[in-house]
């Protein structure tokens, strides 16, 4: 028995984040034997990147004697509704349920698995797909000890992670975490064209921007100081980045702008959640 799941698994959906879970797992010594794929559209790149593993186009095609300890459901959340009635009846044999669709809460994967179903909520983002994700996991009452720890090791094949017994943070969560990587494409995108704006040519400033967003986290993850003790060791007085800082920390700076963004992007996943 493999000491990943502690058995058989299911995913439904094998899409970018799917695929990209799928080869942690395997990485992680995850048998291909030991994993069944429902993907209708499976894309056949993806598929050669896990040989051994069995695609299935339909639940129905699941084998009847299939008792998987986990079911992961990496559809997309306009789909969920469609998707997750066909694998009722493995909620007989106390499967884990695991969902990675931001918006969709775990009253809807009871209403249609059950209320005895016991389901973990995930909200990854895509730097799982370089092992290098960030993903906030919650649990509804049902999820024993053993199930909160094989989500926990199913997620953490994919990058770090973190619980919050509050499912009411998730959408904060997938405000700053989930978003978080298009603000940060979005900055290198803004600092390359500002590059250029002030004379450099287009290709040294794209290399410059994305570059220094890589390097200044990769050092912010390995410093002993917080983010902010490494802005002021950089920060000389009357210096250039003293000069930018005092654009980019003024009251209509930055940082009223990106509460402003996670607000919204709070407040939409409340939305999409119902």
């Amino acid at each position: 028995m493999n000491q990943l799941v502690g058995g058989r698994l299911l995913l439904v959906g094998c899409g970018k984040m799917g695929g990209a879970l799928l080869q942690g797992w395997l990485a992680e010594g995850l048998p291909a034997a030991d994993v069944l794929v429902v993907e209708p559209a499976a894309d056949p790149a993806r598929t050669s990147q896990a040989p051994g593993v069995k695609m299935l186009a339909s639940a129905e095609a699941v084998p009847a004697d299939f008792r998987p300890a986990a079911v992961v459901f990496a559809v997309k959340p306009q789909s969920m509704a469609e998707v997750v009635p066909h694998y009722v009846r493995f909620q007989l044999d106390r499967t884990l349920f695991l969902s990675i669709a931001a918006g969709t809460k775990i009253a809807f994967f009871e209403h249609h698995l059950g209320d005895e179903a016991a389901v973990v909520r995930v909200m990854p983002n895509t730097p799982a797909a370089i092992r290098r994700g960030m993903s906030v996991l919650c649990a509804n009452a049902n999820v024993n000890d053993a199930q909160r720890a094989v989500a926990g090791r199913l997620m953490a094949a994919a990058g770090a992670t973190a619980w919050v017994d509050d499912e009411g943070l998730m959408d904060a969560v997938t405000a700053v975490s989930g978003s978080g990587p298009a603000y940060v494409f979005l900055l290198i995108e803004t600092l390359a064209e500002a590059g250029v704006a002030a004379g450099l040519p287009a290709e040294l400033a794209a290399q410059l921007a994305l570059e220094t967003v890589a390097g200044a986290g990769a050092l912010a993850q390995s410093a002993a100081e917080a983010p902010a003790q490494l802005r002021v060791n950089v920060t000389s007085p009357g210096g250039t980045t003293a000069a930018a800082l005092e654009v980019l920390m003024a009251e209509d700076g930055l940082a009223p702008l990106m509460a402003r963004a996670v607000a919204a992007a709070t407040r939409r996943g409340k939305e999409l959640g119902g």
